[in-house]
């Protein structure tokens, strides 16, 4: 008996983006200019599979910058820091390397600009990343009030109502942002915002991409990581754009089939973190299952590349 025939959508762009990109190098080129161990606060970024392979090639990844040795080599992860981690390396005379995204960064140094400027920030963001955490981290305690949705917009308390800025994390959802954006801009008319919108080229673009695909998919599978912010912001999108059964795997194993049976089409990306072969490995075990036939929808094409840090181009 023949397998059951499906179209299979393939966003483009998926998976890695630059800022991934050159964390993990960062990670690889430390290991080769200073050898094992090389120590990595937090995961690099939101992918259990790029984690266990950094770990095979000498990484250890730790919570704290005091777990590590003063001795060896430490490396901030792509989701940015709060300024005490720096510091803490440092004062402890330790090599470091922040791998924080360029992009990440950007929104560090508008806070900064602001704050500099007299204004009192709000950040939109999720409560407890890591990459909130690090923003919120660039100033005193007090300089940032975080607002999730468009409830805390309306319980917000600030110093003073004509001296605001708003930042935000660069992985959420672009609709749920704009309706917070809203919100602010509705309460506080006088609050100042980036120049141009903080969340990344790379969080637009898959978002996009599932917009185009999820309306005609009977499902739709997301690669990606639970704590990864923007893999579950694709569930959500794709949710939202009109396909229920859309469900985040990190590999095929996760693969709930019992939601998959009688359907003739699904569509197929990944979180910024997730890499192409576990894309592969899904695709692969879809064809154990089904005949199919697939189509690539590109909906922009990215060639956005960031440079490593200046101490790991230089030679020992």
């Amino acid at each position: 008996m023949s397998n059951p025939q499906l179209t299979v959508y393939m966003a483009a762009p998926r998976g890695f983006c630059a800022g991934v990109d050159r964390a993990i190098k960062i990670v690889e080129m430390a290991l080769e200019k200073w050898g094992k161990p090389v120590y990595v606060r937090h995961e690099i970024v939101h992918n259990k599979y790029v984690v266990d392979e950094l770990k095979l090639k000498g990484a250890i990844f730790i919570k704290e910058v005091d777990e590590a040795p003063n001795d060896r080599p430490i490396i901030f992860s792509a989701h940015g820091v709060p300024k005490s981690v720096p510091l803490e390396a440092q004062t402890r005379d330790m090599i470091y390397v922040d791998a924080t995204c360029p992009l990440v960064s950007k929104v560090h140094i508008e806070a900064d600009r602001h704050f500099e400027n007299g204004l009192q920030i709000i950040m939109i963001g999720h409560a407890g990343h890591p990459e909130t955490i690090g923003t919120m981290g660039q100033l005193p305690e007090g300089g940032v009030l975080l607002v999730e949705n468009t409830e805390d917009v309306e319980k917000l308390i600030v110093r003073n109502p004509n001296k605001l800025a708003y930042v935000t994390q660069t992985t959420l959802s672009i609709d749920d942002t704009a309706e917070v954006v809203e919100a602010l801009k509705v309460r506080f008319p006088a609050i100042v915002g980036p120049h141009r919108e903080d969340i990344c080229y790379a969080t637009s673009n898959r978002q996009a991409a599932v917009k185009e695909i999820a309306p005609d998919v009977d499902a739709l599978l997301v690669i990606g990581a639970p704590n990864s912010s923007n893999s579950q912001r694709l569930v959500e999108v794709a949710k939202k754009a009109g396909c229920n059964n859309s469900q985040m795997v990190q590999r095929a194993a996760e693969i709930n089939w019992s939601s998959l049976i009688d359907i003739k089409s699904i569509g197929i990306t990944a979180g910024a973190s997730a890499p192409e072969i576990l894309v592969k490995e899904v695709v692969d075990a879809l064809k154990e299952r089904f005949e199919v036939k697939t189509h690539f929808v590109e909906t922009a094409t990215e060639n956005v590349n960031f440079k490593v840090p200046r101490i790991l181009r230089e030679t020992l």
